[in-house]
């Protein structure tokens, strides 16, 4: 996978969002064999990872929250969304439920301003978000993972 992007320009993205496809997120060790693919330092291939809110070193849970904390959403009460997921999930941002199901992350405006206050759970968007509406919310992905355990048994 290196090889296809070596000569390419702008290939170090692609192939960071492969990799994280692949592994879920970014460890290190395969941070620095792309950087020794690419003939790059580790450091300019961390710094992109860093910078891209995308990118995550950490192994992430199964279903990814994102709250927006846009100007829109802050005003209309993203904080107050956050705040209340903190609590529900027991975690701070950037932190993974000790069951492995949720993720949360924050992010800066999502581009549906309209409709604040905005999160999104993996590809899902919800919109007009208030904190009644939390707990129903999660429940719905907890109960497919509940589901999901019993079938397998």
């Amino acid at each position: 996978m290196i090889v296809e992007h070596r000569d390419r320009a702008g290939g170090l993205i692609p192939l960071l969002q492969a990799a994280q496809g692949l592994y879920g997120y970014l460890p290190e060790p395969v941070m620095k064999r792309i950087a020794g693919g690419l003939g790059i330092s580790y450091s300019e291939v961390a710094g992109v990872v860093g910078f891209y809110s995308y990118f995550s070193t950490r192994p992430r849970g199964r279903h990814l929250i994102r709250v927006c904390l846009g100007t829109a959403c802050y005003v209309r009460g993203g904080r107050d969304v956050l705040d209340v997921l903190r609590t529900e999930l027991g975690v701070e941002v950037g932190e993974t439920t000790p069951d492995g199901e949720f993720t949360l992350e924050v992010g800066r405006c999502f581009g549906a301003c309209g409709l604040a206050p905005v999160i999104t759970i993996d590809d899902q968007v919800y919109q007009r978000v208030r904190r009644n509406r939390i707990r129903g919310i999660l429940d719905s992905y907890r109960a497919v993972a509940i589901s999901q355990e019993e079938g397998a048994k």
